[in-house]
């Protein structure tokens, strides 16, 4: 026994996850382990959750930094889960708490859903009633009673439905929408082939979240959700109208996406078979029933989820360390980007309260409660699956918006075109869309879009609209302005990354001396980079880190046979952000930005990191490297390094991911967000077009919060020279990512 565990200062605790299984609790467990370690407690892990607590015996192992290894790409989890009737007596309880006493634990993190953190606190509460009751058996001693007198305990929401109150996204809720829209997309194309609808049942309890963002994502034509029960009794009749229109109106598939909690506003249970078979009715076409069941709990984790599940760990760590005699259960959550820490109970019951008032019919109640961003999302929702757009008001002005997309593709690009066209039409204005950037912007290649242009756009990869690099100059400047008054446009909505930005802003500095110019204009962040200012998150990094930590995790799997360390190049110039939480995802060792740079010292001191682990049985090594890190030690400069000093121990290989960063259909968040920007965007410039002030700014996302920078402030709110904002909020994980390689 050490010195700590002498003077009764060593921390012990345990971790263990409970419940339905979600992808990201294996990199939740990962982090809270090697959390624990490298801040010198004593951790155990605790094998099938309640049933193993209370079996106790070898389902309760200390853990060492290697027993989490290899598990943050891995669906499920690897400590498994079980359902325990005996924990739900106090019989049982009393046995869990005995086998922690036995291993002199007295603090818990659980990674489950609201079920097995009621059944913690309720643990938790009774923990001196029971030490007591232990005592009086004679099963422990008085003083071991006194020295373990309370449970600490925090707890993290791993859920896919993403039904908890406290945290903006439950572990696992990313990954299954993940599987879900990769379903709906690879059943579109099929449905369109025939011209055919498709019925699709979606897991989520009383939650619509994974219903309405699948909708959102995809494009489909109705969605039930419980929170938002259809109005009317003939809700049938009006859903085939809908969907006859679209087909009328040119759209070849159909999608229906039913919440496997979706009821009608009598509360009656809306089945997806019922669905199904009116529509087969009404129709007079075959109509195909999908229920993706638990694939949607299944598969390794997305980007987000192995990144947010880290990030909560960390904090769930210091928090039970902290834990005392007088602290209350927390929630380790998520909520405008930044964790944070809310009672429990209170969390579990505003969770239970969205329950309650569906049942009891009080539909507005539980939007509410599901919080402003889920009711403004629906309403987007109901207006981008409309058939077709509403009719100009009689004498409304219309006015002429024009779109337009500058630099280099992103993912996500096409949604945020398809929601800004549709809702812009639907307002009863004209969309204009400008071909290939400036380019087609000076040629005079601009056309009206219609509500049937933009179909299917939403899962596109790539740019339909086209798009270039061109930042204008010159007798540039002139041609787009004069093009601006020949086709009278309004306002202009400019989509893309730096150049897109630099753009923008000289067309602002040139408003004097370009009448055309002289009209709002708002820039919406695209960008894989993440390289803007005024905005956490850009359109695109969420589907390029998904790209590399899945090319990673197959590079990885490569090297199973073999002793090897890779030094994998990913993409984002001057900015890391790419890089570092690449490296977050995929559990690199070591990891190389721009902004820290690379000194010889630090690839010795690595290097001789590598070396001790591969001598200790060490299988795999990664090394993440930003292409812009350093302009000397390059990818292949380190990777030669590597392989002359590694010897025979390990040899190397350099991957260089290159533009499969920038493909692919975009990620289920890339398309929501994009679709939640355009709709302000489109909604500011209308605003703005009936003032006599002409505004020009950038939209962005910082702390959850959708806001608006002058364009003016571009010059002070960046670092010129490495084309990225001065303040980059993900600089404050490289510690975690230290910390846990």
């Amino acid at each position: 026994m050490d010195e700590k565990a002498k003077k009764g200062n060593l921390v012990r605790f345990a971790v263990f996850t409970s419940g339905g299984d979600a992808q990201g609790m294996n990199a939740a467990v990962r982090a809270i382990v090697r959390t624990g370690l490298a801040k010198e407690c004593e951790v155990f892990v605790i094998h099938e959750g309640y049933y193993g607590l209370v079996l106790g015996g070898n389902r309760i192992q200390k853990a060492e930094w290697s027993t989490v290894g290899g598990i943050m790409q891995r669906g499920g989890t690897v400590l498994g889960s079980a359902r325990c009737k005996e924990f739900r007596t106090r019989e049982g309880r009393l046995q869990a708490a005995l086998n922690l006493i036995k291993h002199r634990i007295n603090r818990l993190v659980v990674v489950g859903g609201d079920g097995s953190l009621t059944g913690a606190n309720i643990f938790q509460e009774e923990w001196p009633s029971l030490l007591s009751q232990l005592v009086e058996d004679g099963k422990i001693k008085q003083k071991i009673a006194d020295d373990y007198s309370f449970l600490g305990l925090v707890g993290l929401v791993g859920s896919i439905d993403n039904d908890m109150f406290g945290t903006d996204m439950t572990i696992g809720a990313d990954s299954a929408l993940h599987r879900i829209t990769e379903a709906i997309d690879a059943i579109s194309s099929t449905a369109a082939s025939h011209q055919r609808t498709f019925v699709i049942k979606v897991m989520g309890r009383a939650c619509g979240y994974l219903a309405l963002m699948a909708g959102l994502s995809c494009g489909a034509d109705w969605v039930l959700i419980p929170e938002s029960p259809p109005a009317l009794d003939n809700w049938e009749q009006k859903m085939v109208k809908r969907i006859k229109e679209a087909r009328k109106a040119g759209r070849r598939e159909s999608i229906v996406i039913v919440a496997e909690g979706a009821r009608d506003h009598h509360g009656k249970t809306i089945e997806s078979g019922y669905v199904t078979k009116y529509l087969e009715q009404h129709l007079g076409e075959e109509v195909r029933l999908t229920v993706l069941g638990h694939v949607q709990r299944g598969g390794a984790p997305s980007a987000f989820d192995r990144i947010t599940s880290t990030r909560l760990g960390y904090a769930a760590v210091n928090n039970i360390i902290a834990a005392n005699a007088e602290s209350q259960p927390l929630l380790i959550g998520l909520h405008n980007n930044k964790v944070i820490h809310s009672p429990l109970m209170e969390c579990v019951k505003r969770t239970q309260s969205v329950s309650n008032a569906i049942e009891a019919g009080d539909f507005e109640r539980a939007m509410d409660i599901r919080g402003l961003s889920f009711g403004t999302s629906f309403r987007t929702f109901r207006t981008l699956v409309r058939s077709l757009p509403r009719k100009p008001k009689p004498g409304q002005k219309r006015l002429r918006l024009a779109i337009v997309n500058v630099g280099a593709p992103a993912p996500g690009i096409n949604a945020a075109v398809r929601a800004a066209v549709r809702i812009g039409i639907d307002k009863g204005h004209v969309i204009l869309g400008v071909q290939n950037g400036f380019k087609g912007f000076i040629e005079g290649d601009i056309k009206e879009m219609d509500w049937m242009s933009v179909d299917g756009w939403a899962s596109r990869g790539g740019v339909e609209l086209g798009i270039n690099r061109l930042i204008p100059k010159g007798g540039e400047l002139y041609a787009i302005s004069k093009n601006m008054e020949e086709y009278q446009i309004q306002g202009l909505l400019i989509i893309g990354g730096w150049a897109a930005y630099k753009a923008a802003y000289q067309l602002l500095q040139e408003r004097p001396n370009y009448p055309g110019f002289n009209v709002p204009i708002v820039c919406l962040p695209a960008s894989i980079n993440n390289n803007l200012p005024g905005s956490e998150l850009s359109i695109g990094p969420d589907t390029a880190l998904n790209n590399i930590v899945g090319a990673v995790d197959k590079i990885k799997q490569s090297a199973v046979a073999t002793r090897r360390c890779f030094i994998v190049e990913v993409m984002g110039r001057y900015c890391g952000y790419l890089a570092l939480m690449s490296g977050l995802g995929t559990g690199a060792e070591h990891i190389y930005t721009n902004e820290n740079g690379i000194t010889l010292n630090a690839l010795q001191k690595n290097l001789q990191q590598l070396v001790e682990g591969f001598t200790r049985g060490k299988r795999v090594g990664l090394v993440i490297r930003n292409e812009n890190a350093n302009p000397f030690y390059t990818t292949n400069f380190i990777s030669a390094l590597f392989e002359e000093e590694g010897g025979d121990l390990f040899n190397v290989r350099a991957s260089i991911l290159g533009h499969l960063q920038q493909g692919g259909n975009p990620s289920p968040f890339d398309r929501i967000q994009a679709t939640r920007f355009a709709n302000r965007c489109i909604n500011f410039l209308i605003e703005e077009a009936e003032k006599e002030s002409t505004a020009a700014v950038m939209i962005g996302l910082q702390k959850g919060e959708t806001k608006f920078h002058e364009l003016n402030d571009f010059p002070r709110m960046v670092d010129e020279e490495h084309q990225r904002p001065k303040e980059q909020w993900w600089m404050v994980l490289e510690p975690i990512a230290r910390l846990l390689s």
